[in-house]
Formats: C-alpha cells, sequence, structure tokens
C-alpha cells in the first residue's frame, strides 16, 4: 500500500515539474495579471540571463521524468532539490502567498529524499 501511495504523489508531484518545465519552453498558461511588481522584477531578472530558464526547464522535464520512474526516483529528487529551494526561498521572500504549496512540495521531496537515503550513501561513503 506504501508503494502505491508513493507512486502517485511521485506521479502528481513529476507531472507538476514536467508541465513547469515545458511551460518555461512554450509558455502556454499566462502569468497572472495581479502578479505583486517584486516577482515581475525577479522574473525579468531571470529572462536576462538568456541560459537560466531553460536550464530550470529542463531540469525540471529530466527531474520529474525520473521522479515518477521509481528506479530513478532517488536521483529525480535529487536533481529536483535545487530547484525546490529556488522555490521556496522565492515565495518565502517574494511572494508568500504560494508558500503554503511550496512548503508540501518540499515536503514531498524531501520525504521521497529520506525513503530512498540507502541509495545516497556510496556518494558520502568512504
Amino acid at each position: 500500500m506504501k508503494q502505491k501511495i508513493i507512486f502517485g504523489i511521485s506521479l502528481l508531484f513529476g507531472l507538476m515539474f514536467i508541465n513547469s518545465g515545458f511551460n518555461k519552453f512554450f509558455n502556454y498558461m499566462p502569468m497572472p495579471d495581479d502578479m505583486p511588481k517584486n516577482m515581475l522584477k525577479f522574473m525579468a531578472a531571470f529572462m536576462e540571463i538568456g541560459w537560466l530558464m531553460p536550464l530550470i526547464a529542463v531540469t525540471e522535464i529530466i527531474g520529474g521524468i525520473l521522479f515518477i520512474i521509481p528506479k530513478f526516483r532517488a536521483l529525480g529528487a535529487i536533481i529536483i532539490f535545487p530547484v525546490m529551494i529556488g522555490i521556496l526561498l522565492t515565495h518565502i521572500i517574494n511572494e508568500p502567498t504560494g508558500l503554503p504549496i511550496a512548503v508540501v512540495l518540499m515536503g514531498i521531496n524531501l520525504w521521497i529524499i529520506f525513503e530512498n537515503r540507502e541509495k545516497y550513501f556510496p556518494m558520502v561513503n568512504k
């Protein structure tokens, strides 16, 4: 039962990141009209650096795909982790209204990292 719950949550989590990554390329979900000015400035700064948004998009797509596949879920969680840190800090500093969903997503990512902790030990053990 636990594995089915983990798979269901991982599927939704992965699809959210895949969707977010593709949206950065194809812009099919427009930004809200009531976006705060500090967030608009923040996004404009990201767009000013021409390579940054495509890098984040590719990271989200690859990480989301790997997060869905049980064999590669541990790798997907580690790939998405720095993106989640950025999302969480963005919502803490610039846009607190999105903080609850960012905290839930970070919790899911940390849960998957914890569930796969034995796979990370070879990276830190000598």
